[in-house]
């Protein structure tokens, strides 16, 4: 068994393990719902790239310290940046979010609590979700001015539909772990006492299937859904955030207040 421990300030760690052909990969950041910082997100983009050269895994996982997934991305650390730090740390977050939806192995997302925004899209680049009841999934960027690009609301198109796509982000609201599994975002939704083993037989069955035969399926799938840019106007992309909305938004958050948008 090989363990990899990359450490973090106030005691945040995000743990690589590989053991017979799967990699488990855990945020552990529990104090802060395990809200992931730039730098965290660098290293789990360089554990992404990581496990695919790697050929001994089969399988990865991905998952949360404690009940919960995961936040996102660490909103007060974006009240010291300027905007171009704050776009710089977006693009970081994205390149993560990429290492894992593009790898070739097949991944799976455990849910046991929160997962939004970033984390949302974090969960939704992995081929597999398993969630508990005590799943929370959202995406209220609303609140804080942020405009994802269309490659983030792409992931939500494909299993919810534009919709409730819009819906989830208009109105800033939440889906349990029920509601994601009777709409798809969930493939299983298991009880949290039979999650974890849950989890890993679904990994090592996965595992002992024929590699080359996943790889072409995963591909071919990838091929069935389309992404194309189009011209709507794009406000900045790959700009993530609003520049007024942005800073007002990340305030409101930080000093528990509603946001006064303008316009």
């Amino acid at each position: 068994m090989k363990l990899e421990i990359s450490r973090f300030e106030d005691g945040a760690k995000i743990v690589w393990q590989e053991t017979a052909g799967l990699a488990i990969v855990t945020i552990k950041r529990p104090q802060s719902k395990n809200a992931m910082t730039p730098e965290m997100w660098k290293v789990l983009a360089d554990i992404g790239k990581k496990i695919e050269k790697n050929k001994k895994i089969k399988t990865a996982i991905l998952r949360g310290e404690g009940p919960q997934f995961t936040v996102g991305s660490d909103i007060k650390a974006f009240h010291k940046m300027t905007i171009e730090e704050a776009n710089e740390a977006f693009v970081l977050m994205e390149d993560a979010i990429s290492s894992f939806e593009y790898l070739r192995i097949p991944t799976i997302a455990f849910i046991n609590g929160p997962a939004m925004g970033a984390g949302l899209e974090l969960a939704l680049s992995c081929d597999l979700r398993v969630g508990t009841p005590n799943a929370l999934l959202g995406i209220p960027i609303g609140k804080l001015g942020i405009t994802i690009s269309q490659r983030f609301s792409q992931r939500l198109v494909n299993l919810i539909g534009p919709s409730r796509t819009k819906d989830l982000i208009f109105t800033g609201r939440s889906f349990t772990g029920e509601e994601a599994y009777r709409l798809g975002l969930l493939n299983y939704l298991v009880e949290e006492e039979n999650a974890e083993s849950f989890v890993l037989e679904l990994a090592q069955k996965i595992a002992r299937a024929s590699m080359n035969s996943l790889q072409a399926a995963k591909e071919a799938v990838a091929r069935c859904v389309p992404f194309t840019e189009v011209a709507f106007g794009h406000r900045g992309y790959p700009q993530y955030i609003d520049p007024i909305d942005f800073p007002e938004g990340v305030a409101a958050f930080v000093e528990k207040r509603e946001p006064r948008f303008r316009g």
